[in-house]
């Protein structure tokens, strides 16, 4: 009775810890595909006044920004602040210059991501002095801005939708040719399941890293030549478990009974072996996705990765390791959602690989 105890714990604990680890996965793909269409800043917009702006609640521009601002404006229109005075959305601004100000000067506002168009509320001493009133153009980044300006939260959502992308394409085009490969190996058994498997076992001892970064300079940085080169590698250990399955299931009576029926070998792997392999499979794939989400960070860590103005979470935390002196919020905010993602996924993996043990232990089957 003790030494079931153990086994019950174990098993509730994953029964708890499957849900928790998909309900935060599920939680950052909403935030990352829903996120940036109801940011009000384009995850490609410059604010050239906001580069590298910290982490804030608090919503642009502050006090002390807006008086730069506007001694930087007035100095450009060759003029200097009399007075100046804020009052609620808007500033109530004297400008004074020795010469009449054209107010077709006041365009320099238009390139200022700090006031909106200013309005001319009085003119005095010939155009030497100009009363304005300037709106304030307020703009919120919780998570701070790059070093161009852009939101840095925009851009780590726009990041986890690539990252997200590559590790679920990848991950598809490793099942897809490592499940077909290893289910044909293990079910053909004999020399051709010994000559493919020799295969896979050259191509273990191949650099994985350097062919996909010799495939993606070759071929360029695009978006789809990423998952494929990365899939194309990654599905070595699916064939292995695929084989694996197939070597055990293919000795169950129901397949003995299709065999003796006369049902092909490609109906009867994905009516009868495929189906019954799932578990197994499915646990592993959990476990690749991050491994491919990380192999693409890393990717994009070298200058490999996704182009400009696009970005994925590898891309951002190389552009905040620039930058960690300064402002290391551009390497916390994507390595966070990199880390939480991968720990959810890592977590989700090894829950179900714990749940389909025993699947796992009848698929070990000798070569």
């Amino acid at each position: 009775m003790n030494e079931a105890l153990p086994s019950l714990h174990s098993g509730a604990a994953t029964a708890k810890s499957i849900p928790r680890s998909l309900a935060l996965l599920a939680l950052i793909a909403f935030c990352c595909v829903f996120g940036p269409l109801v940011s009000p800043h384009p995850f490609d917009r410059v604010y050239p006044d906001y580069v590298l702006a910290a982490p804030s609640l608090s919503a642009h521009p502050t006090a002390e920004e807006a008086r730069l601002g506007i001694e930087d404006l007035a100095q450009r229109m060759g003029a200097h602040i009399a007075s100046m005075q804020q009052n609620g959305g808007q500033l109530d601004v004297l400008l004074e210059a020795g010469r009449r100000l054209d107010p077709q000067t006041l365009d320099v506002f238009a390139s200022s991501d700090l006031f909106g168009r200013p309005k001319v509320a009085e003119s005095k001493d010939d155009g030497r002095k100009l009363r304005l009133v300037i709106p304030l153009r307020h703009n919120l980044f919780l998570f701070g801005t790059d070093a161009n300006g852009r939101d840095l939260l925009t851009r780590t959502l726009i990041a986890g939708r690539v990252s997200l992308a590559v590790g679920l394409l990848a991950s598809f085009v490793a099942l897809v040719i490592g499940v077909a490969y290893g289910a044909i190996a293990g079910y053909a058994g004999g020399r051709i399941d010994a000559v493919m498997m020799r295969v896979v076992e050259i191509i273990y001892a191949l650099p994985f890293i350097f062919f996909v970064i010799v495939l993606v300079m070759l071929f360029g940085r695009h978006f789809v030549l990423i998952f494929v080169a990365i899939g194309a590698v990654e599905w070595l250990d699916m064939a292995r478990i695929a084989r694996g399955q197939t070597l055990s299931l293919k000795r169950r009576e129901y397949v003995v009974a299709a065999q003796a029926l006369g049902a092909s070998a490609p109906a009867i792997i994905w009516r009868h072996i495929l189906p019954n392999a799932a578990g197994p499979i499915t646990a592993y794939l959990t476990l690749l996705v991050p491994r491919v989400i990380l192999l693409e960070s890393f990717i994009s860590f070298l200058g490999l990765g996704v182009q400009e103005p696009m970005a994925s979470w590898g891309v951002l935390i190389a552009d905040g390791a620039r930058n960690i002196q300064g402002a290391i919020h551009l390497l916390i905010v994507p390595a966070a959602f990199l880390g939480a993602t991968l720990g959810a996924l890592q977590s989700l993996g090894q829950s179900l690989e714990e749940r389909f043990a025993g699947n796992f232990g009848a698929g070990d089957a000798p070569e």
